[in-house]
């Protein structure tokens, strides 16, 4: 049997890497991909660092191993949660993206809108109108690619008791074209009227890479 090339092996210690940094994410362990992959090298004694993409594909597979056909169910939920909190917010052109947009959920995942209204306080206003609990807001600055952007973050409770996070951007920012940090795609997201449509048709559909 021939021996392994060193290409071959520092691949299979990315992928080492990868499933242990999945694991790490998935149980609590760590919460942030860069230092979960940090720490799966320290474990395994390596110097290799997957790509977050890896490690992302890697804690899908966990996920439905560990939560089977209640991970689908749990999934069309959710997104049917996201559809109650997107109809009132229709005049912010929510936008969903994240987990429940991707179809990738684990235990805990929250789900993540997007809104671009002309004042941030509307958005708080006009989900408590409706009956929606506000469980905090936040504004959060990030860097991106060198460029520091701020954001307005509101956190409510859904009819299932799961946590939204609903990101207010200014209206400036309609439409803008962003990559994943984690999957390296467009993030594409689904706008009221597409949900709709995959809630009607489809409504387990995932978006990850191919």
């Amino acid at each position: 049997m021939p021996r392994p090339t060193s290409k071959q092996t520092a691949s299979d210690a990315r992928d080492k890497v990868a499933r242990e940094a999945a694991a790490l994410l998935y149980f609590g362990l760590e919460k942030e991909f860069k230092q979960a992959k940090l720490k799966a090298a320290e474990n395994l004694g390596v110097r290799v660092l997957p790509s977050n993409l890896e490690v992302a594909l890697h804690l899908d597979r966990i996920a439905e191993e560990s939560e089977g056909s209640a991970r689908t169910e749990r999934l069309k939920q959710m997104r049917r949660e996201a559809l109650d909190l997107m109809k009132p917010l229709e005049p912010f052109g929510p936008l969903l993206i994240g987990s429940v947009w991707r179809g990738n959920i684990r235990r805990g995942s929250d789900i993540d809108i997007e809104v671009y209204p002309e004042e941030p306080n509307d958005v708080v206003a006009l989900l408590e109108q409706n009956g929606f609990a506000i469980l905090r807001t936040e504004r959060v600055t990030v860097t991106e690619h060198g460029e520091a952007s701020s954001s307005f973050h509101v956190y409510a409770e859904t009819s299932g008791k799961h946590t939204a996070e609903i990101v207010v951007r200014g209206s400036e920012e309609t439409g803008r074209k962003r990559l994943c940090d984690t999957f390296g795609d467009q993030i594409r997201g689904l706008t009221l009227s597409e949900l709709e449509q995959l809630l009607a048709h489809n409504s387990a559909k995932r978006f990850l890479p191919t």
